[in-house]
């Protein structure tokens, strides 16, 4: 790590800048740098990173670095933003295929660089459009996706062979995502070539957002299955984001955020190492998805800690030897959360504080919120203006001429080192949890037990009481409420899309070969009672145009479903 100068009082070693400098300056004239102008709007030109004084011998260095190097605080590259800037991924989906599939060609039009699939309700809980309880939620918080049909009209026109696509799902995510391989199929698509994010992430599901399908350790052998299966036939796709997003918006205090998250991440690196696969292999397929909410320098300082946090333990605990098995690469979005109905347009400054935040903290790829998203799912031109949101911090603004430009700072260091304090404490009290001492065996405590569900619930009702105090504020809600600002037009949708996904379903369902569809399920629920690979016989099912709801609702009759132990 560079030529040391003894200790600090806390037995930190005690790092020579120019050492450091000189290793970062070697990554850096090696790699590649976009073509574009490294200057200040006067002129002045900057240079791609800061440090302390050439002369100077800093305490602590060793947890702060530099970009490229371990432990990644300052940024997994030594180019930082100048190498390729962050992904802009709008997170979108809405109605049906058809209409979704217009959207996308929209923001892809406008300079999107990747997509970011919702689906409906009934598509996240793994049930058909024409279900019962399906009723009244076809196509409205997301696009409905019934067979691989619904994949085909989806990415109509758009090649899945040379565009990112991420999917935000998790019960279902295994099914959804052998009807994406069938649609890349049919497109002609290279599946080994293939590349994007499923999030897949059950975890979470138990421990916020609650929509899963079975109890969690059927759900951890499909996890399992579809890493072995990436890593052996689609390398470059990752198989398993893992998600916080939904534990902070669920009203986790930040620290909370990441802790839970880096958990679960632990939790699943222990699952492919069970499986007897090398995690220098598959910890590169694990991606992260984080929230950014609106306490500016608490956000920032939380993603440089979690860089910090999963490279240590992924090699002093799992035995990393690579940098990209030791790298956390994370996709942010804007706190949801955080938007107010009351003087919506007050949304977008939320956003763009957000957004900065999620940049200044080096995240790979982000979708910023539209300003109507807290009445509905976002009008064309609410999309648009949060398109243009990260368009002008990217394009304008500066910051992405600089790796980590906040680094060093007194505040920001040290909340990031408080932050990683707070989370492993949390670390500790999740291992005290398990039977085994392993960190999945305390996850799995810790949801049976609701632990996890009364923590959130806690740190939740703490803020509400803070707000109804008036000791935090949000603007346009407890404080300045005056306004002259007019009602929104939102989008609405509907009724007619339900009628029609429904109808188009029968039809599908009317002209498929049925014998094949019962086969290749009764060919899923053999493999289900063996110890073998079920994405292939999955895939199979898509292929013959089986259901979301069909393949979902055979591996439910044979698991059995999951209720969760009252926390209150």
């Amino acid at each position: 790590m560079g030529a040391q100068a003894g200790t600090d009082r806390d037995g930190d070693p005690v790092v020579d800048r120019a050492a450091g400098q000189d290793r970062w300056q070697a990554r850096y004239d090696k790699a590649a740098k976009r073509d574009a102008d490294f200057s200040t709007l006067s002129g002045l030109e900057v240079e791609p990173v800061y440090g302390p004084a050439p002369e100077a011998v800093v305490p602590g260095m060793e947890r702060i670095g530099w970009p490229g190097e371990f432990p990644f605080t300052r940024g997994l590259y030594a180019t930082g933003y100048r190498g390729k800037p962050w992904t802009i991924r709008q997170f979108s989906g809405f109605g049906n295929a058809r209409q979704t599939n217009e959207r996308y060609k929209m923001l892809l039009g406008a300079g999107g660089a990747g997509l970011s699939v919702a689906f409906d309700m009934p598509t996240l809980m793994g049930r058909d459009s024409d279900e019962a309880r399906s009723l009244g939620e076809v196509g409205h918080c997301g696009v409905a996706i019934d067979s691989a049909a619904d994949m085909d009209v989806l990415f109509e026109g758009i090649s899945l062979a040379d565009i990112t696509t991420s999917m935000t799902i998790s019960g279902p995510a295994v099914p959804i995502f052998c009807m994406y391989l069938v649609a890349a199929e049919r497109q002609g698509a290279d599946l080994s070539r293939l590349d994007g994010t499923l999030q897949t992430d059950i975890f979470k599901e138990y421990i916020a957002q609650k929509e899963w399908l079975f109890s969690p350790r059927p759900h951890l052998r499909l996890i399992g299955d579809l890493m072995e299966y990436c890593q052996r036939n689609i390398p470059r796709y990752k198989p398993l984001s893992v998600s916080g997003y939904h534990i902070r918006e669920a009203g986790s205090t930040a620290a909370q955020e990441l802790a839970f998250t880096l958990a679960d991440g632990f939790g699943y690196v222990e699952l492919g190492q069970s499986r007897g696969l090398d995690v220098d292999d598959f910890a590169p397929g694990l991606s992260f998805f984080f929230d950014a909410h609106v306490d500016f320098f608490e956000e920032i300082a939380k993603f440089r800690a979690a860089r910090r946090i999963w490279a240590r333990w992924l090699r002093d605990t799992y035995g990393a030897t690579t940098d990209r098995a030791q790298w956390l690469r994370f996709h942010t979005q804007t706190a949801g959360v955080s938007l107010t109905a009351q003087q919506p347009e007050n949304n977008v400054v939320r956003t763009a504080i957000e957004a900065l935040a999620a940049v200044l903290g080096g995240t790979n790829s982000l979708h910023t919120n539209a300003l109507d998203e807290v009445l509905a799912l976002p009008g064309e031109a609410a999309a648009e203006t949060a398109l243009r949101t990260q368009q002008v911090i990217m394009e304008e603004s500066g910051v992405a001429n600089v790796a980590d430009p906040l680094g060093g700072s007194w505040y920001v260091e040290s909340l990031t080192d408080r932050i990683e304090a707070e989370a492993e404490a949390i670390f500790a009290r999740i291992r005290e949890m398990s039977p085994d001492g392993s960190m999945t065996g305390g996850i799995l405590r810790g949801i049976e037990d609701g632990w996890f569900t009364r923590e959130i619930a806690e740190a939740s009702f703490a803020y509400q009481q803070k707000l109804e105090t008036g000791e935090k504020k949000i603007v346009g809600v407890n404080t300045h409420t005056g306004t002259v600002a007019q009602p929104l037009e939102i989008l609405r949708i509907s009724p007619e899309v339900e009628r029609e996904q429904v109808a188009t379903l029968a039809k599908r369902r009317a002209a498929r070969d049925q014998a094949a569809v019962d086969s290749a399920l009764g060919a899923l629920v053999s493999a289900a009672r063996t110890e073998e690979n079920l994405i292939p016989p999955m895939l199979a099912a898509a292929r013959a145009e089986a259901t979301l709801g069909e393949i979902c609702g055979a591996l439910r009759d044979e698991w059995g479903a999951y209720a969760e132990t009252p926390a209150f």
